[in-house]
């Protein structure tokens, strides 16, 4: 009896002391060891922190492209209670049902993820959001980024713009990190560089109740993971001059685009296309009208005319065709041809700009006067193969290559291409009279003439055109060149010689003279693209000073006409602004005077006036007059 007394005992001191020291380790990890009771219990959360993208800094150091604040609401699905959607879409000032949709399709993703269902909120909203965050358990208010823009210009499709992943994105991107609470780049440059641009995130870990209150940071946060910045882009552009051809190429009220180009390297100085929109209407929150607005437009804004708007040539082709015959040895540059005023072949007869006589006409005079007959005839002493073939060293009917998303070929006729377009034997020499002077089916975007304008001014070395030159690693700091190609063509530079003094002699004295710039030599080429569905597209191509070339541009501008009239003066006044303004800012240019003298020339020639009509003097103080009469194909 006494041993089983004895062994009662042990037993109920056993099961005391057990009971002791598991009250004893309840206590302790209660009073002590709350972090990892939290991580034991499924406490701990994860909460994605976006990394701040990179800025863009234009080529004098000015940064052009930021971030700024910007506060998101996130929801957790699983912990947010079904109850508290309606009061969360009254406190949003969002319709409930919206709100609804996005947490489920949060939900589809992941119930334990905090995934944004509002962008920019308001301080308003903030603070009625904040006041009631105790009774919305899964709700989280988040500081990331949105974009600052430039005050100086739009830079829509520069720049370019930012959307959310979508789900079918998510497919292929997933695996790289990305999730629906993430903006991706979509057009410009903030989609040719997203890797570069999006950084890396980062994580923060917070201790919450059962109820998904917020207790606390995690292990004070020593397990928090900073975001990296994305890469800082160093561009080619002038922040300046981009501002300037935005301007005026909006002065003249149509559409149109202007690229401006460094000779020496390829970097594009300036690009723009007209119309562009604001890109803060799709900054933060889409502002859905606005947007609406922008996508329906006939004047289709959202459209790249720099890189992604093809048109014929027009006589600035010229240029291509005088380079090939001279390579070729199919003319000299002193032989002449007499201009009579039209040229009969195959039963047509084509004429010269107004069925005007040049007489007798040389290259050098061919290409001052623009003279079509002369190019009809060489055309058909070049032939159309060489015709293609210098074509396509110059880079036409393919890719220039530019650090752009969505950029077009145009189109490079060939004996390949008319077989496919009407059959093998069912095409002539005949077809190919139009294009001696840049027209038929042959087209070009700006951005192709501006860089064939380019290797011209350095004689003979095609760059790819681009618009970054470097970036700076947002994790170490160190900087780094990017490389872009280049390759010198086998053009003689006695060719380029015959060529530059022709096109000297476009803007002294023949179809380009409103491109004169005081102080200044310029080489220019005026050009038409015929529209069969309207007025002609005004072209000029051009590069300065002939004597060491700093800029090389291209200007379109739609149904304006004859290039001369219209995109000869913007060229002008863009090529003072960065040769003379930049020797003397203080008097060497007036934005104010460039932007009224174009407006002045547009409204002169949208009103009919006489030609020759005096205009108010343009950025150099100079008075210039249209002569109408120098029309050119």
């Amino acid at each position: 009896m006494d041993k089983l007394q004895r062994g009662v005992k042990t037993t109920t001191f056993i099961i005391a002391a057990a009971f002791l020291f598991l009250l004893g380790r309840l206590a302790w990890l209660q009073l002590f060891e709350q972090d990892s009771l939290g991580s034991k219990s499924g406490s701990v959360r994860r909460i994605w922190v976006q990394a701040p993208r990179g800025h863009f800094i234009d080529r004098n150091g000015a940064t052009i492209l930021e971030n700024r604040a910007l506060y998101t609401l996130k929801v957790i699905p699983s912990e947010l209670q079904e109850s508290s959607i309606g009061f969360l879409a009254y406190l949003l000032e969002m319709p409930e049902e919206d709100l609804k949709s996005k947490i489920d399709e949060a939900k589809d993703f992941s119930p334990f993820a905090a995934t944004t269902v509002y962008r920019d909120l308001n301080e308003i909203s903030i603070a009625r959001i904040s006041e009631n965050l105790w009774q919305l358990p899964g709700v989280i208010i988040e500081i990331e980024n949105k974009r600052k823009y430039s005050d100086l210009f739009r830079g829509s499709h520069l720049f370019g713009y930012l959307h959310g992943v979508n789900k079918r994105q998510l497919d292929t991107l997933a695996e790289k990190g990305y999730t629906p609470d993430d903006k991706i780049g979509s057009t410009g440059i903030e989609n040719f560089y997203e890797d570069f641009l999006r950084g890396e995130k980062g994580a923060r870990f917070e201790l919450v109740n059962p109820r998904g209150m917020l207790m606390g940071k995690y292990n004070e946060g020593h397990n928090d993971i900073s975001s990296v910045k994305g890469d800082d882009l160093y561009l080619t552009i002038d922040a300046g001059l981009q501002q300037l051809a935005e301007k005026l190429l909006r002065a003249t009220g149509k559409s149109g685009a202007v690229v401006a180009i460094d000779p020496s390297d390829g970097g594009i100085l300036a690009i723009c296309s007209e119309p562009d929109f604001d890109l803060d209407i799709l900054n933060g929150t889409t502002r859905k009208k606005e947007w609406a607005d922008i996508a329906l437009s006939p004047q289709k804004p959202l459209y790249n005319r720099a890189i992604q708007a093809a048109y014929p040539p027009g006589s600035t082709y010229k240029l291509l065709l005088s380079i090939a015959a001279l390579e070729e040895h199919a003319i000299t540059p002193e032989k002449t041809i007499v201009c009579t005023g039209s040229f009969t072949y195959g039963g047509r007869v084509f004429h010269c700009h107004g069925g005007h006589a040049h007489g007798l006409v040389n290259m050098q005079k061919a290409i001052t006067e623009s003279c079509n007959i002369y190019f009809y005839k060489l055309m058909l002493d070049l032939g159309f193969e060489k015709w293609t073939d210098y074509g396509e060293m110059f880079g036409f009917g393919d890719q220039e290559g530019i650090d752009l998303p969505g950029e077009r070929r145009g189109t490079l006729p060939s004996n390949e291409y008319y077989d496919k377009r009407y059959g093998a034997g069912r095409w002539t020499k005949g077809y190919i009279i139009s294009l001696a002077i840049g027209q038929g089916e042959m087209n070009a975007t700006p951005l192709q003439l501006a860089n064939f304008a380019a290797t011209i001014a350095n004689e003979g070395t095609l760059h790819e055109p681009h618009l970054v030159k470097g970036y700076r690693d947002g994790r170490s700091g160190a900087y780094f060149t990017i490389s872009h190609e280049k390759h010198k063509l086998p053009v003689a530079a006695s060719t380029f010689q015959v060529i530059k003094e022709g096109m000297k002699g476009v803007v002294l004295q023949g179809t380009g003279t409103l491109a004169q710039v005081q102080g200044v030599t310029v080489a220019g080429k005026t050009g038409t693209a015929q529209n069969p569905h309207g007025q002609d597209h005004a072209w000029f191509i051009c590069f300065a000073p002939v004597e060491n070339p700093k800029i090389a541009i291209a200007v379109l501008v739609e149904n304006a006409g004859f290039g001369g009239s219209i995109s000869a003066p913007i060229a002008r006044e863009l090529i003072n602004y960065y040769v003379n303004g930049k020797k003397n800012p203080q008097e060497g240019f007036s934005e104010t005077k460039a932007i009224s003298s174009v407006k002045a020339i547009n409204d002169s020639l949208k009103s009919g006036k006489p030609a020759g009509k005096e205009l108010p003097k343009d950025s150099t103080g100079t008075t210039r007059k249209i002569d109408e009469d120098k029309n050119d194909l």
